[in-house]
């Protein structure tokens, strides 16, 4: 990278290059948000010979997704190879001097527009007036003068103004046409340092995200690749399998796991353009393929329920190179890897290092070998009362909920299948979850703190069974599902309730209640993990012979 250059342009050489497609706006740069009277005393300043700031550009052979149009005014592409010029400080400023010298029409909101040529030089201003106006009312017109006449009339035009103004013109014309602009020119620096001096210019501004970016580096008009575009196009193919709240950020990730075994930032930033839109319907496939498959082998029915997002990387990777569905170890190691990542709040922090680590757990089940991880996974009874707080945001209670989801929980009264959605899991008082024991029938027992546990979270339909249940006693509300729904039982096992009366519903025991759900939740979470030595830390038990309280835990489950 070369130190940056200071600079001045004059004007024809300025508004020269913007025509020619040689200066450009990278896409990333906010709308043009100055109205005419803020671009009427900037033409002012430039008519003055006031200062109006240094413009920054970035020189570069990078070809960015930038503005093609402004106003009614269409720039034309740079020829290929050539270098282009990004403006990264002084987008509002060119845009209102470009728009006012050609006398352009900009739409605005609520189809207003603003027209540039409505804007005038007063010949009868004096330096400390404002020369440059809007306002004409009641002025003699011969006084005044578009702007654009002035630099593109021709001397017929000009003549027709008395001689006393003739003078003014010329020295208007002149000092439009020869002010110098000031610029710092950055040549050949790669887009991440770009992107900085971007960022840091407009510090007061919102952050460029590293999608944003990569919409405006991968852009080819040519190959008709627009990320931003085909991003859009992926979320909309997967709306209808309700995984739409997959991020940008886990589809960059994918794709750079899978062109270069790393997902940092500065790896992203420096994907080949080329390779970039070469392996994205591949991706795209593989992404759909992973989604399949947690919504069909693992039963996750909605996006919002998945532990982490990042979860999409890894199965992206292992379905971009195993098209096919995973059959025998293959699936089992996967299984594993789910839901050890997902039980041990892997990605809640060094998301990207440890993405990279575990491609390579996911490269080993490919071979059919079972990865070696360092972490533990704890399935007991205990751990789960004692770390199941239940909050929606945390991947663990997520987790959790996936075993629920798994069973495809049946509604209390009729049976029927419980539609979990997007929408609802968004919410903090979602009409999914239900306490089982409620929390106003606990507040009244004084045991309102006990009650949010994810063990006391049943996955629900909607607010029928909120409404029917409001702060009653279990024992109570249930005897009257029981009324209605022949099927109750068939129903209560759907939300690992296997009995009723084991489980201390009738007496409405909570101790009890909360003790069974959690055996019942631990022996399912432990036919998913693979027991490894690292295991033993956490839980020795799994690790003995089948005894009486291996019994003991199966008969409780039953």
């Amino acid at each position: 990278m070369r130190l940056p250059e200071p600079q001045s342009r004059i004007f024809s050489a300025l508004i020269g290059d913007i025509e020619k497609g040689q200066i450009k706006i990278p896409q990333f740069q906010r709308d043009f948000i100055w109205d005419l009277k803020r671009c009427t005393k900037l033409m002012d300043s430039i008519v003055k010979g006031y200062p109006i700031g240094t413009l920054i550009f970035w020189k570069t052979k990078e070809r960015l997704r930038s503005v093609r149009n402004i106003g009614d005014c269409t720039l034309p592409d740079p020829e290929e190879g050539d270098f282009v010029e990004f403006v990264l400080d002084g987008q509002q400023r060119l845009t209102a001097l470009f728009a006012s010298l050609n006398g352009l029409r900009v739409e605005r909101e609520s189809e207003r527009f603003d027209d540039f040529a409505q804007m005038y030089i007063d010949l009868e201003a004096k330096e400390d007036e404002e020369i440059v106006t809007t306002d004409i009312s009641g002025k003699n017109p011969k006084s005044i003068i578009r702007i654009t006449d002035l630099l593109r009339g021709g001397l017929p035009l000009l003549a027709e103004y008395p001689k006393s103004y003739h003078e003014k013109l010329e020295d208007y014309k002149n000092r439009i046409v020869s002010y110098n602009y000031s610029l710092i020119q950055i040549k050949e620096a790669p887009i991440d340092v770009a992107t900085e001096i971007f960022t840091r210019i407009n510090v007061g501004g919102k952050p460029l995200t590293l999608f944003e970016i990569m919409v405006a580096k991968t852009f080819d008009s040519s190959r008709d690749f627009d990320l931003s575009e085909k991003f859009d196009q992926l979320i909309e193919n997967l709306e209808p399998l309700n995984y739409e709240t997959i991020s940008d950020a886990t589809v960059l990730q994918t794709i750079s796991l899978i062109l270069n075994d790393e997902c940092k930032r500065q790896t992203i930033l420096r994907l080949d353009k080329k390779d970039f839109i070469n392996i994205w319907p591949y991706a795209v496939d593989a992404i759909e393929r992973a989604v399949e498959y947690f919504r069909g082998f693992y039963r996750i029915p909605v996006s919002q329920l998945l532990p982490y997002n990042a979860l999409i990387v890894p199965f992206t990777y292992f379905f971009h190179h195993h098209p096919d569905r995973p059959m025998g170890e293959k699936e089992k190691y996967l299984e594993d890897f789910f839901w050890r990542c997902s039980l041990s709040g892997r990605y809640s922090s060094g998301v990207e290092g440890k993405l990279a680590q575990d491609v390579k757990r996911i490269d080993k089940i490919l071979k059919d070998e079972l990865p070696n991880y360092d972490w533990s996974i704890d399935t007991s009874p205990e751990f789960i009362i004692n770390n199941g707080w239940f909050s929606a945001g945390r991947s663990y209670i997520k987790a959790i909920l996936c075993i629920y989801a798994y069973h495809q929980p049946k509604s209390f009264d009729n049976n029927a299948i419980v539609n979990i959605s997007n929408y609802w899991l968004k919410q903090a008082n979602s009409k999914n979850y239900h306490h089982f024991f409620p929390r106003a029938y606990m507040r009244s027992h004084e045991q309102e703190d006990a009650a949010n546990n994810i063990l006391n979270i049943t996955i629900v339909d909607d607010f029928l069974n909120k409404r029917e249940i409001g702060a009653q006693a279990p024992s109570r509300y249930m005897r009257r599902f029981a009324k209605v729904n022949p099927r109750l039982s068939e129903t209560m096992k759907s939300h690992l309730i296997s009995d009723l009366e084991k489980f201390g519903v009738w007496e409405n025991d909570y101790q009890t209640f909360i003790e069974k759900r959690a055996r019942a939740v631990s022996r399912d979470l432990q036919k998913r993990i693979i027991k490894q030595d690292i295991d033993k830390e956490a839980q020795p038990e799994l690790f003995d012979d089948y005894d009486e309280s291996s019994k003991e835990l199966v008969e409780l489950t039953k």
